[in-house]
């Protein structure tokens, strides 16, 4: 590639990750959204979140793992209940974290 091959292509891939983040606060800046809207709009994070998370969790080496020797999915249980609860990020990591090393250490 030449360079101005990579520059248009570093600049097209800020485009189309920079305006769909835009418009929605261009368009929407200064109105007030229906609540049922915003209600779901609350729930887009932990999805998302759950559809990153979900896959690593449950497979490995291309097979659904749910084995007793799995070692991110007893972290998760435990983080999860966490983060249920406190609401809170960083014990949610800080749990996971010590899930996993104190299993590591024993096994």
């Amino acid at each position: 590639m030449t360079d101005q091959q990579v520059l248009l292509t570093m600049v097209g891939m800020g485009v189309v990750t920079f305006l769909p983040r835009l418009l929605p606060a261009w368009f929407l800046r200064g109105k007030k959204l229906h609540p049922f809207i915003e209600a779901w709009l609350n729930y887009v994070p932990v999805a998302v979140l759950a559809a990153l998370l979900l896959p690593s969790l449950l497979v490995a080496d291309g097979q659904f793992n749910l084995h007793w020797n799995n070692l991110y999915l007893w972290a998760a249980l435990p983080a999860g209940l966490v983060a249920w609860k406190t609401r809170s990020m960083f014990a949610t990591i800080l749990v996971g974290m010590a899930v996993v090393a104190i299993i590591r250490l024993i096994l």
